[in-house]
């Protein structure tokens, strides 16, 4: 097994977090490679998910692992070309975060349950039925694939404030 290593996370704003992305035609040694390396990435950050296009990648690849519990076993998944199949009716709101958008969190109202259909990094199509953080999650990644952030679902004076303090400290990133 090859090393794993972190790779760095676009911070919005960044065009290519914007862009919707292609899905994955062949699942090739080297995107297998990406999938464990955006899993160290999102445990090391510390994060319960990551899109390929938070590390500038435009293909329809997802990472999460929701487990919290103190001593439980992680749960890591490697979703390629994940795509929802069924929402419930009911909603749930979560305090959600992003990996790209350190320190902002905003209430954001979602299906409470979703059926998710996707390749697994063998190719094997997998489906399952997700609820809680999982289910919040898993909808919060596919919605980077389609080049949209949990920030689009808030009102334009808080979306237009979160982005501005996350341009000044771009800046202040690129400062030497």
């Amino acid at each position: 097994m090859m090393a794993m290593s972190l790779r760095p996370i676009l911070l919005h704003p960044d065009p290519r977090l914007k862009k919707v992305c292609e899905p994955v035609a062949e699942i090739t040694p080297e995107l297998r490679r990406l999938a464990d390396d955006m899993l160290e990435t999102m445990y090391e950050a510390p994060g319960v998910g990551l899109a390929a296009p938070q590390v500038g990648v435009l293909q329809r690849l997802l990472v999460m692992d929701c487990v919290k519990e103190e001593g439980a076993a992680p749960r890591p998944m490697v979703l390629f070309n994940p795509e929802v199949t069924w929402v419930s009716d009911e909603t749930n709101v979560y305090e959600e975060g992003c990996l790209s958008i350190p320190e902002h969190y905003a209430d954001v109202e979602r299906p409470a349950e979703v059926r998710v259909t996707w390749l697994d990094p063998d190719g094997k199509l997998r489906e399952e039925h997700f609820d809680g953080l999982w289910s919040t999650c898993v909808q919060h990644e596919i919605d980077h694939l389609e080049g949209k952030l949990f920030i689009d679902y808030l009102k334009p004076l808080k979306r237009q404030m979160i982005t501005r303090k996350m341009q000044k400290m771009k800046r202040e990133l690129a400062r030497p």
